[in-house]
């Protein structure tokens, strides 16, 4: 498996992906896909968090982060999400290593903080904790602790507040 940046001509496989893995119905395609498509579009999708993972050169996998505001600050977080992987291949470590990766990748460039909306379970071996527990607000109260943030290198107490995801989120 080969993890890279997510490059012009991939937007079709990224879609069928997340078209898969979060399929729900037969011939409905799940808000994940075009979700992504309009985080592209509209200017949010961060190119440097939007990462593929490749077996035997087809994308299996995606992730990406978006642009988000905390508090009064558009640049101390990134919203995670969505991570999809080809049915086929989940429960093989390809979302593991996509969350790694783009973790990573968020630190590298230097943002404070990660925030997703996920599954406790699965998230916490990522040193994903309740984003309540960092004095960060979810957009919507009913998320509770599936509403998380992982701290990164540039973290700073006061990067805290609101939590607000790109407005494509708001229209799902």
């Amino acid at each position: 498996m080969l993890i890279r940046r997510e490059t012009p001509g991939d937007e079709a496989a990224i879609h069928a992906v997340h078209s898969e893995a979060f399929r729900r119905e037969a011939g409905v395609t799940p808000v994940e896909a075009p979700l992504v498509d309009e985080l592209r579009t509209e200017g949010d999708l961060v190119n440097a968090l939007s990462l593929v993972a490749l077996h035997d050169g087809e994308v299996v996998g995606h992730v990406c982060c978006s642009r988000a505001r905390l508090g009064e600050d558009p640049a101390a977080a990134v919203g995670l999400g969505p991570l999809g992987v080809l049915p086929a291949h989940q429960s093989g470590g390809v979302g593991s290593a996509l969350v790694h990766a783009v973790v990573a990748a968020a630190d590298a460039v230097g943002h404070g903080l990660v925030v997703l909306l996920g599954e406790p379970a699965y998230y916490s071996r990522f040193g994903f904790v309740t984003a309540a527990d960092l004095a960060i607000t979810a957009p919507d109260p009913r998320w509770g602790r599936y509403f998380q943030a992982r701290t990164l290198a540039a973290y700073e107490p006061t990067q805290a507040g609101a939590f607000e995801y790109a407005p494509a989120f708001s229209r799902i």
